[in-house]
């Protein structure tokens, strides 16, 4: 039985050749001849629907030249294609479609290198720039940029790659040298810094109040002049040099209006007045009276001497403990203004059980402080004999407003 495109032969079924290619066998008869050429009458239809499918994709899509693979692959298995029909009508119409594809890859590849060329030229305009920060966004911007552009002809490809490349290296490379000479001017500004941290200290313990003021202006000028180093590492320095600093000033301060001379003897029983005093305003109900004075007596604190008998440091802790009390029950009761509107005209008794429940809370979050505080301290030690000074002050501070809360918390629980 003929074909157009084919026919039967000995109960097999023949393909005939096309574009050089000879007859060959693509199937066997399977029931009668007619419904054996329908059946492979069909495939060579599913084939050309594939074609055309693909065609209307090409035409539909901006990105054409995706299709390009896809195409090929599909041409070369139509020389292979068990059906009966025009294949060499099919093969020609993809071909059209391959050479049209291949127009606007090589159109598109010359725009891409046309693109890369100019973002080598911007690289190359930046790559010694010294504005680290905007240069180091812009040449990200760049390779972004690159990335996106499409390829170009393999022949300028490595060439195009490698003159980008050299820019964006030659400009990162440059950045790097210059932090890492930033690293090593830091650690000699640390050196600078804690020299000047050594020289405050040896100006505090001078006896010479008017000397130790001199240098200390002096090193205070040079600190302002020293140059930058991480924040991290400068702030513990600047802590001990500036409470330093001022205890030197405060000094000076002192010695050009010395005021009247007090006998120890004559400072503790100041000192155990202000106490006594403190002690009966810190079992009052707090009021603004008693705040303001407490503040007074603060004041009269401060003209006291420096130093102080040594008899007076039980009774200075017991004013600091006192002094703690008043202010923490001026801050509860603000606080329970702030969280109730009515606060003022609430019963006694359950204004103090809002204020033992803010307490209680503040307690909490003072002794999660005070045991991670403890860990830190125990976990990290430092071998200096100033972080072993700093620790010990912050424990002692961080415990005292725990005793200073508790004991609060006791007078509340007290009833009326």
């Amino acid at each position: 039985m003929q074909h157009a495109f084919g026919y039967i032969q000995d109960g097999k079924v023949f393909l005939k050749g096309f574009l050089g290619r000879p007859d060959r066998v693509i199937g066997e008869v399977k029931g009668d001849e007619e419904s054996t050429i329908l059946y492979f009458e069909t495939r060579f239809t599913q084939i050309e629907e594939k074609v055309l499918k693909l065609k209307a994709s090409i035409e539909e899509n901006q990105n054409k030249g995706s299709f390009l693979m896809k195409l090929i692959h599909l041409k070369e298995s139509l020389y292979e294609s068990d059906a009966l029909g025009d294949f060499a009508s099919l093969i020609a119409e993809l071909e059209r479609q391959e050479s049209f594809l291949s127009e606007i890859i090589q159109e598109n590849r010359s725009k891409n290198l046309a693109l890369k060329r100019e973002l080598v030229i911007e690289a190359n305009a930046l790559k010694d720039s010294t504005d680290w920060k905007e240069t180091t966004e812009k040449f990200k911007e760049l390779k972004l940029r690159w990335i996106k552009t499409g390829p170009v002809e393999k022949e300028v490809q490595e060439e195009t790659e490698r003159h980008f490349n050299e820019a964006v290296n030659h400009f990162f490379a440059q950045r790097q040298e210059f932090y890492d000479q930033l690293t090593l001017q830091a650690e000699e500004n640390i050196k600078v810094y804690e020299s000047l941290l050594l020289q405050a200290r040896d100006a505090h313990d001078l006896p010479d109040a008017k000397m130790a003021f001199d240098i200390s202006k002096r090193i205070q000028k040079e600190w302002k002049a020293a140059g930058k180093v991480p924040a991290e590492r400068r702030q513990p320095i600047w802590d001990e040099f500036s409470r330093l600093n001022n205890r030197i000033f405060s000094r000076y301060k002192r010695t050009l209006n010395p005021g009247p001379e007090m006998h120890p003897r004559e400072v503790l029983r100041k000192i155990e007045s202000m106490v006594e005093e403190l002690k009966k305003l810190a079992h009052l109900p707090t009021n603004n009276e008693i705040t303001q004075r407490a503040k007074l007596i603060q004041e009269e604190w401060k003209k006291l001497p420096m130093r102080k008998p040594k008899e007076a440091n039980l009774p200075a802790r017991s004013y600091q403990f006192f002094m703690d009390i008043i202010f923490e029950k001026a801050f509860l009761e603000k606080l329970g203004h702030s969280k109730y509107t009515d606060f003022g005209d609430k019963p006694l008794e359950e204004q103090k059980q809002i204020k033992a429940a803010i307490l209680k809370d503040l307690l909490y979050r003072d002794q999660g402080e005070l045991e991670t505080m403890e860990n830190n301290s125990a976990n990290f030690r430092v071998e200096t004999a100033d972080f072993e000074m700093m620790m010990k002050k912050k424990l002692s501070s961080l415990k005292r407003k725990i005793d200073v809360k508790n004991y609060v918390l006791r007078q509340l629980s007290l009833r009326s």
